[in-house]
């Protein structure tokens, strides 16, 4: 017996998936050319699955900003930020996130991911009970894995589920409820009805967490994300973030309209024992956080595409699994066809994500397209014309996968 026997019947969907072609879950790039475009050996990729929802990594202001950081203060800080990883950079980018959110406490951290590990464990104690959405990401399950809070999952999207279960549950003695749930979900792009969670969270004592990764930046007058757009803003308990999307850059935050949360970073885990961002990457995000308060004209603009780009696909016959946001992913029959259509569509030009479980709600296979307002109605209508022409070739891929298969 081996260590690794266990994964087995992973090891055979990833031969399968190699008889198709290539790995889609490690494919490098060998340029990123731009917000919009990148190269793989000699031939240059339509980049449209990359979360680079306002385009800003190749914003001159945040680049001048990361590469005068790296000159002020090098490349690391090596160390953490309850040690000597806290630089002036790191606390003006909390105020100004803070600022931004009009909450009083902001925490940033390393990774995105690790924001939610961070703050999940830090805020759930062991007479506490989690609510979670049944599609949270990853990163807020795992959170929850670091606590000894009772979880309970409800249905997706659904106050009305969310609220029987907090009245099934009763009062909690010595403790409170945390309800998580996310703005716009990754996977779907579906949009969760905050105003909603915000009632029947509040109504039953509890606080409400959010994580806007994805919808930070891209909804809202000032892009502060979907509580933002619903005007319930100023009711959140507590809101998460990466800078690995709109922000451009790599890290993360939480914000809270309680003082007291700044109390958390002597408790969290993965806050405590991890080295700080790098000065680079806080001082890009530092800047992209003034972009996207002044961003009007990209949020626009990526509306508009993300409106093209669902009724192109929609005008196809393609089975859309939400309504029109800057993530739109279309539901394909099983996960060998979505990777035999995922490896036609780089063949000819185009990167997309191929999502698969278990990362996916529903037991879905994907092919999740993230736009970007950098993307111009010229890019949107490139890439309906390339499922346009993978719809026309749906039978004869179907036989060469079935021969790639049997081979």
């Amino acid at each position: 017996m081996s260590l690794f026997d266990k994964y087995a019947p992973l090891q055979k969907r990833i031969d399968v998936m190699n008889k198709i072609g290539r790995d889609a879950l490690g494919v490098q790039f060998d340029d990123i050319i731009d917000a919009t475009r990148g190269r793989i050996g000699n031939r240059e990729i339509l980049l449209a699955g990359t979360n680079n929802y306002l385009g800003l990594t190749f914003d001159a202001d945040c680049m001048a900003a990361a590469k005068q950081a790296v000159d002020d203060h090098g490349t690391g800080t090596t160390g953490s930020r309850v040690a000597n990883g806290s630089y002036r950079e790191h606390v003006d980018l909390e105020v100004a996130l803070a600022d931004h959110l009009g909450m009083p406490s902001c925490i940033v951290f390393t990774t995105g991911y690790q924001t939610n590990l961070a703050a999940i464990s830090g805020l759930a104690g062991d007479k506490d009970v989690i609510f979670m959405d049944a599609d949270a990401h990853a990163c807020i399950i795992d959170g929850t894995r670091l606590t000894n809070a009772s979880t309970i999952r409800f249905r997706h999207n659904s106050p009305e589920d969310l609220d029987k279960r907090l009245r099934r549950q009763g009062k909690i003695e010595g403790g409170h409820a945390l309800v998580v749930i996310e703005g716009m979900y990754s996977m779907f792009g579906d949009i969760a009805p905050i105003d909603e969670f915000i009632d029947v969270t509040h109504r039953h004592g509890g606080y409400l967490y959010i994580d806007e990764a994805h919808s930070y930046g891209v909804f809202g007058p000032t892009g502060c994300g979907i509580a933002e757009e619903q005007g319930v803003l100023d009711k959140v308990d507590f809101i998460s973030g990466t800078f690995s999307k709109s922000l451009a850059s790599v890290g993360g935050f939480c914000a809270s309209r309680h003082r007291e949360f700044d109390v958390t970073r002597k408790v969290m885990r993965p806050y405590m024992f991890t080295a700080s961002a790098t000065p680079a990457n806080i001082c890009a995000a530092r800047v992209a956080v003034d972009k996207i308060k002044a961003g009007g004209h990209l949020r626009d603009n990526l509306k508009a595409r993300a409106q093209q780009l669902h009724k192109g696909l929609s005008d196809l016959g393609y089975d859309l699994c939400a309504e029109p946001s800057p993530v739109i992913a279309a539901r394909r029959p099983n996960e060998a066809i979505c990777a035999m259509e995922w490896n036609w569509l780089l063949d000819n030009g185009l990167y997309v994500n191929l999502a698969v479980p278990p990362g996916t709600p529903q037991s879905s296979s994907l092919l999740r397209i993230s736009l970007s307002a950098a993307h111009s109605e010229a890019d949107v209508n490139e890439i309906i014309a390339k499922f346009a022409e993978l719809k026309g070739l749906e039978g004869q891929l179907m036989e060469d996968m079935m021969g790639k298969l049997a081979g």
